[in-house]
């Protein structure tokens, strides 16, 4: 590698002035303009190459002399001081490497605030302090709660914007922290902090996928009624094409990342521990004032499956009656099935469709709209009110057409018709259910074996019935009573 002669001290030095040059793009004159783009094309050059050891003094001109010319002098610094600090044999030459990378943390939200957010910039700093410092720490706790300081603040910054790479690291140290010290309230608090933000990550992610979707469909339907031809369907739907693969992407990294933190936390964050932390916490007045804070208990105690807690129903009741929203709704709707499973209140059933409409309506996304729609059909089968519960399976159908579970609740409330359906052939009812337990089967792997099993319990009508009525097995069928579909005889 070529030998790096330009200390971090230059740089640091002429930080002061850093950015009294924006102004001008790529310099103040036009022979600094022409020294500017001549080292970016080199960086460039160099960069493409991956001759990192040479794009470096370009990278060391343009940062001192023109810092605002180009975002990718900092997008790409990254993997390129990655590169050179492990190539780095020169111990001094590999700290001044890891300083300089640290630092270009610090000037880019300058360069370009619009690029690089504060909150995104101070997380990647604690990233690569952690990756390249903590072997310089002899084991001090104080310098490693330094860094998870830094990545709360980035977090708390950042929010819902917060990179997958960063809630990875950030959730690492504090189960390292707590292992050290024997405290769950690390990893419970990034925990909860990571189910709070990161279910807002997913569902943003997903409005702007479903608006992509929604205007290639718009662009086909041009397509279809001859309003526009093949190669301009294919210009236009170039962008939100990217777009929505892009957004997906976003969605599986960050359920990807929730499912290893949830894996990794499932040790530490039984209903018992978080009851005793979170009551301690409610017990202050300020906290109960912070709904933000709130929020975060509600979300990780039902994620943890603590709905019957009473300290979780403190929470939501705090957190629904300040500020109702469809994550609020949606678990009233859920703690109140869970209190009529305990004490049979049939006034909490019917409280549990009102919170379920509740959110329902305040539902953005396909995906959640599914959910609660099914979980409006649950309440509704709870009830008893059998062609309610179907309209909002099919709801949740609409929403989205691979639900199985939907399908097996319609299967289950054709299944369960014998006493409403008594003055017709015996059991005709499950020929209808066992076509949803099938289409269950069919769109939905994950719930094929439920569906599958429910099928085989059927009864059907017995073959000296279908004989007497002049029945063969294959011919149509009507099922009458409430359920009013076309089945086959089995």
């Amino acid at each position: 590698m070529k030998k790096i002669v330009v200390t971090l001290f230059v740089l640091l030095f002429s930080g002061s002035f850093l950015f009294a040059q924006c102004p001008y793009k790529y310099g103040a004159n036009e022979t600094d303009s022409l020294r500017c783009l001549e080292q970016l094309t080199n960086f460039n050059i160099f960069l493409k190459a991956k001759n990192y050891g040479e794009a470096y003094p370009s990278w060391q001109y343009l940062v001192q002399n023109s810092p605002c010319c180009w975002d990718g002098l900092y997008t790409n610094a990254q993997n390129m001081f990655q590169a050179m600090i492990n190539a780095e044999q020169d111990s001094l030459q590999k700290e001044r490497l890891i300083d300089t990378l640290l630092y270009s943390y610090d000037i880019r939200n300058q360069a370009f605030p619009d690029k690089f957010s504060q909150g995104y910039c101070l997380g990647f700093k604690a990233y690569n302090l952690l990756q390249y410092r903590k072997n310089t720490w002899n084991k001090d706790i104080k310098k490693y709660e330094e860094i998870l300081n830094m990545f709360i603040e980035s977090v708390e910054m950042e929010k819902e914007n917060t990179q997958p790479v960063i809630w990875d690291k950030y959730f690492q140290l504090a189960e390292m922290i707590t292992k050290a010290k024997k405290d769950t309230s690390y990893v419970i608090e990034a925990y909860g902090r990571a189910t709070d933000y990161l279910d807002v990550s997913i569902n943003n992610s997903l409005v702007q996928y479903e608006k992509q979707v929604a205007v290639i469909d718009s662009l086909n339907e041009l397509y279809t009624t001859g309003k526009i031809d093949t190669d301009y369907l294919v210009h236009l739907c170039k962008k939100p094409a990217a777009d929505t693969a892009r957004q997906m992407k976003l969605v599986l990294n960050y359920r990807k990342t929730l499912t290893k933190i949830e894996k990794a936390v499932a040790p530490y964050a039984s209903c018992d521990v978080l009851e005793e932390l979170y009551a301690q916490k409610l017990a202050n007045e300020a906290f109960r004032q912070d709904i933000a804070a709130v929020n975060k208990v509600v979300v990780t105690m039902a994620k943890g499956g603590c709905l019957t807690s009473p300290v979780f129903k403190d929470a939501l009741l705090i957190q629904h009656n300040a500020k109702p929203s469809r994550t609020s709704a949606y678990w009233m709707g859920m703690l109140s099935l869970k209190t009529y499973a305990i004490n049979s209140d049939k006034a909490e059933v019917d409280a549990a469709i009102g919170f379920f409409l509740d959110a329902v309506r305040m539902s953005e996304t396909n995906e959640q709209k599914a959910d609660a729609n099914y979980m409006l059909a649950t309440a509704y089968q709870t009830k008893g009110a059998f062609s309610e519960a179907r309209n909002a399976a099919y709801a949740a159908l609409k929403a989205n057409p691979n639900f199985g579970n939907a399908y097996i609740l319609i299967g289950d409330l054709y299944k369960s018709s014998g006493s409403r359906c008594s003055d017709g052939i015996p059991y005709d009812y499950n020929w209808a259910a066992a076509d949803k337990y099938s289409k269950a089967a069919a769109v939905d792997p994950s719930c094929a074996a439920t569906a599958n099993a429910r099928r085989s319990s059927l009864k059907f009508p017995a073959k000296e019935e279908l004989f007497r009525r002049g029945m063969s097995a294959g011919a149509s069928y009507h099922v009458g009573c409430w359920i009013q579909e076309n089945t086959t005889v089995r």
